[in-house]
This record gives C-alpha cells, structure tokens and sequence, in this order.
C-alpha cells in the first residue's frame, strides 16, 4: 500500500508534516534533512521543488528556493537524493510540493515515473488547474499510485471543494488563509470561522492546515480543527539558524511544543 494512504489510514490526529525546499541550505542538504525529520517521528515530509517565480511562496520559502536554484539543485537531482533518503527510512511518506513548469519541462509522465521509483508517494502542485488536473493529470496518479493532494483555501467554493475531495486522494490541504506562506503568531476569528464551516461538510477525506503555523498556538489550533498541521517557513528559519538538521528540527519541534 502507498505509504501516505497507509499513514493516513491509522492516524488521524495531530499529524505533523514538514516542508523544506531541495537544495537548501546546501545542494547536498536533502537526505540529512529528510534522515533528521523521519529519526525525530515526524509524520510525512514534502519535499520542495525549487523554481523561480514561486507565486504562493513568502519571502522565506522564495528565498530558499533561490539559494537551491543558485546551489545547482534540479529536479532531477532531486529525485535521485529523494531515492538515496529512501534507502534508510522506508516507512515515512515523502510528498513532492512544486509549481508545474518543471514538472511540464520534464515531462508529466516522466516525472510521475521517476518520483514512484524515487519513493515519492504524493504530489502537491499549487497551481495545477483542477480541470487540467482531471483531463491530463489524473490518470497518471491513479497509474502510478500517487496521490495528487489538491489545495483549497477561504475562498474556494463548496462545489470546488466537494469535487476535489471525490476525485482527488490522499489529503486535502487547506491553506490557513487567503496570502502567501508565512510564520504567524495566531490564527484570527475569521480562520477560525473557515476552519469550522470545513469541518461541518463533513468530508471523506482528512486535512491538514498549511500556512501560517509557527509555534504551539497555531499548531495546537490546526490539529484541533484538522487532522494535523503542515510547517514550511518555520522549518526553513530553523535551518537558517543552526548549525546542523538535527539541531533545527529539535528547535522546530521545541517551538511547537512537540517532543
């Protein structure tokens, strides 16, 4: 079974997945990072795409993936790290998160093919069309068994979002709030009345808060209101500011009071 649908068929609470952008800090940062995060028991790990015009990104997760693409770092590369870090943890879901120019310069079905046999078990594409996903995409995550998790946000329909959750799997992911990503101090009134308005439709599908979870506060409140929370910024601070990649998930770890 693909280990993100086996995860999510026995946990579904309190899960915690974890961002960080390929290539960053260091070109050959990737399988460190990602032995660090599966060693400390966090849930599932996506795994950034770097590209130059990342539109949903803030100015941390933007700048990452500036200095990755200034590192050398490719989807290629990617990948083959992505199927070195696999080799010595074979449990934890890996998600490949990235905008869909190198995806298309790769190829779609190149890269689906190559992320199956890398480990990958998951893609996010942020600004993947929902038809296009449908007319051109969804045959290859059904071929290759790899979910396509689907983002929605404050403003997205109900219609939209009960398509996505009948024929998209794996997660949706709900991002916190119409902006970009960013570390934040506390989810207002108004996210809160989304994250609830969610929770009543009664979807068959888990979620998980993206955006904006940055300490105990805003991670306790996503897990509260979903199945887990999502960290990307905070994590790439964390890098930033130790010396090693287990220094900086123990220090994301302290931040959101989870050890």
């Amino acid at each position: 079974m693909n280990r993100l649908t086996n995860l999510l068929n026995n946990k579904t609470t309190d899960l915690l997945s974890v961002y960080f952008t390929a290539g960053y800090p260091a070109l050959d940062s990737t399988v460190g990072i990602i032995n660090a995060l599966c060693k400390n028991g966090v849930d599932m790990i996506e795994v950034g795409i770097p590209f130059s015009d990342p539109m949903a990104d803030g100015v941390v997760i933007q700048n990452s993936g500036t200095v990755a693409l200034r590192n050398g770092m490719t989807l290629s590369l990617l990948l083959d790290q992505v199927k070195e870090a696999r080799e010595d943890n074979p449990d934890t879901p890996f998600i490949a998160m990235g905008y869909i120019n190198p995806i298309m310069q790769m190829g779609a079905e190149n890269f689906f093919r190559r992320a199956k046999e890398s480990g990958i078990d998951g893609v996010i594409i942020p600004d993947l069309p929902f038809d296009i996903y449908m007319s051109e995409y969804k045959a290859l995550s059904d071929r290759y068994d790899l979910p396509m998790i689907m983002l929605i946000t404050p403003e997205t329909s109900e219609e939209r979002i009960r398509l996505i959750d009948e024929n998209c799997e794996g997660f949706i992911y709900m991002v916190s709030a119409a902006s970009t990503t960013g570390a934040r101090d506390r989810f207002n009134e108004e996210q809160l009345g989304y994250f609830r308005r969610i929770n009543d439709m009664n979807l068959k599908h888990q979620r998980l808060i993206g955006f904006g979870i940055s300490n105990k506060v805003t991670y306790d409140e996503a897990c509260r209101y979903s199945s887990g929370a999502i960290i990307g910024s905070q994590f790439i601070k964390c890098l930033a500011s130790n010396p090693t990649p287990e220094a900086a998930v123990a220090d994301l770890l302290t931040k959101i009071s989870r050890q």
